[in-house]
């Protein structure tokens, strides 16, 4: 049984930081960054069965062509998802009245739709960067247990060695997107709409963390130029943003199939950012809703 300590379960029956109950989960989940991107996935959509929210943490659960699809906001960064992973998880395979994980394993399909940095000078800025591995530069997997079924440590050396990683930062992990979802969303795209696949990283702030100098210098200032110059596997370092890895690595942790996707809206080889980006998020949305 898991302590009331561990999994705080709120008096209405709901999970303590989304405020969510197990039957609104549906198996199929959206994840934002921002709340009014909530607002704007559910403008295209057919009904909204349940809606919900605690600070950051807002959400609907609606039908789209009979499907029904959840979207949850998260906020900034993977502590926030560390909290929404753990409980939308919880609130699919454990058993609230009793807090005994189920005997059934339910497994959820989890895209996180959000906007990047491109790293390198021949992305175009509006392109659909796919996550295939994540790198993530927060640490926050270590703190987990059994991650070797998950992390390819061959490639955490080489990217170590590689950019001559600071042993006083969190050591890096590497985790991989589920292929299948890459391959139901990705594969044979639109026309008219450039997808990139390759490496994201994902760092635990947005100025120094993602090699951005505003006042304070950095620790290393050539880290973004050692970046672009990483190859695994064919793939190259496409893209900064700060949930990915968090995302990716809970869920195969946790049995469930997941995968991030960016607009890209600034390029960092450059020095260009595109402040006028909403439309493209909302192509990706679509995109992403007519293949879920």
């Amino acid at each position: 049984m898991i302590p009331s300590s561990e999994l705080i379960i709120n008096p209405d029956g709901s999970v303590f930081h989304l405020h969510m109950k197990p039957e609104q989960l549906a198996d199929k989940i959206i994840l934002v960054g921002d709340p009014s991107r909530v607002k704007l996935i559910e403008t295209k959509m057919d009904k909204i069965i349940f809606s919900g929210g605690n600070r950051e943490f807002q959400w609907i659960t609606a039908d789209y062509h009979g499907e029904l699809i959840t979207v949850v906001s998260s906020g900034i960064g993977t502590d926030n998802i560390d909290i929404v992973l753990t409980e939308l998880d919880a609130l699919a395979n454990v058993d609230f009245s009793t807090r005994e994980i189920k005997a059934t394993h339910r497994t959820l399909t989890i895209v996180r739709i959000g906007t990047c940095g491109a790293m390198q000078a021949d992305t175009y800025l509006g392109s659909f960067i796919v996550t295939e591995i994540s790198v993530g530069l927060d640490g926050l997997l270590n703190f987990y247990g059994n991650t070797e079924v998950v992390f390819d440590q061959e490639m955490e050396r080489t990217f170590i060695d590689h950019v001559k990683w600071n042993p006083r930062k969190a050591n890096p992990y590497c985790v991989y997107s589920n292929s299948d979802l890459n391959k139901q969303l990705f594969d044979n795209p639109p026309s008219n709409t450039k997808i990139v696949r390759g490496i994201t990283l994902a760092a635990p702030g947005f100025y120094g963390p993602q090699g951005r100098i505003v006042r304070l210098s950095l620790d290393d200032n050539e880290i973004n130029s050692k970046l672009r110059t990483f190859r695994y596997k064919g793939l190259r370092i496409e893209n900064y943003e700060m949930e990915s890895s968090a995302v990716i690595g809970l869920a195969s942790l946790l049995g469930h199939r997941a995968t991030t996707v960016c607009c890209a809206i600034a390029g960092r080889a450059e020095g260009s950012v595109n402040t006028e980006y909403k439309d493209g998020v909302s192509q990706l949305i679509d995109l992403i809703l007519s293949r879920f």
